[in-house]
């Protein structure tokens, strides 16, 4: 028999949780995950249609999910998001993500500010916002999902590898910043994911290939495998974990 006492270790119930970049892929897959919690979701991204119908898809579940449809490069509106919000959340996970493949010689520097300001700054501006109502609360949990493309290099990739290797650095900052007001910053670093967005690559034979050779598991992550990472790093039982990056890769980063 499952303890009650073990479970509550996991338990979100009454938490408020906002993700970015959740109208789909990981994005949604860590909202429905903390959904399942038991948190109230906020649903962010920049298409309000999408989001209000994921939304919905989580209320068919019996959970918890309204949508927030803003620009999280757009800091006037999400200071605004946050002023007009009934409650603070005390859950923020950085999941706007943003990915330009071109080598540095087709790759502008004002393209490489997009890919930053997507990536990284967003999650700076964002973290910002919500603190003062974590502090308030007491305490808080902030997750930002960078990639293991930050601490592991290939050609042709350098905008997304300098944003996401700066979203890791941020969250150690930040770690140590908010630990003293009991708010915990922390990162998922995901591997190569099912996604939509690679769906083009899940249907490549060579990239096939390539996982295969490179992966333990030998096989693309499935988005839903995402979720529990994001559940264990907001719940009481990671109450003394902060400043770690969680790797999500099927071994990839630990295979020579």
């Amino acid at each position: 028999m499952t303890s009650a006492a073990h479970l509550s270790r996991f338990d979100l119930t009454g938490r408020v949780a906002l993700v970015t970049g959740a109208g789909r892929g990981l994005g949604f897959e860590i909202a429905r995950a903390l959904a399942e919690a038991g948190a109230h979701v906020w649903l962010n991204g920049r298409h309000a249609e999408l989001l209000d119908k994921r939304a919905a898809n989580l209320k068919a579940e019996g959970l918890s999910a309204d949508p927030a449809p803003f620009d999280v490069t757009n800091h006037e509106t999400a200071a605004e998001w946050f002023a007009s919000a009934k409650r603070a959340p005390d859950i923020l996970v950085n999941n706007a993500t943003l990915r330009d493949r071109r080598p540095t010689s087709e790759l502008a520097p004002e393209d490489v500010d997009r890919l930053v300001a997507v990536n990284a700054t967003a999650a700076y501006a964002l973290t910002r916002l919500a603190i003062p109502g974590m502090k308030r609360a007491g305490g808080g949990s902030v997750v930002n999902v960078t990639s293991i493309a930050g601490p592991l290099a290939g050609g042709g990739d350098p905008g997304y590898t300098l944003a996401k290797g700066a979203l890791a650095a941020l969250t150690r900052s930040h770690a140590v910043e908010f630990a003293p007001h009991g708010i915990r910053v922390n990162a998922i670093a995901p591997g190569f994911f099912a996604t939509e967005a690679n769906e083009a690559w899940v249907d490549d034979r060579a990239v096939g290939d390539y996982l295969a050779m490179r992966s333990p598991m030998r096989r693309w992550g499935r988005p839903a495998e995402i979720g529990a990472a994001a559940v264990f790093l907001c719940a009481p039982g990671a109450s003394y974990v902060t400043g770690h990056v969680l790797t999500v890769d099927g071994g990839m980063s630990v295979k020579m």
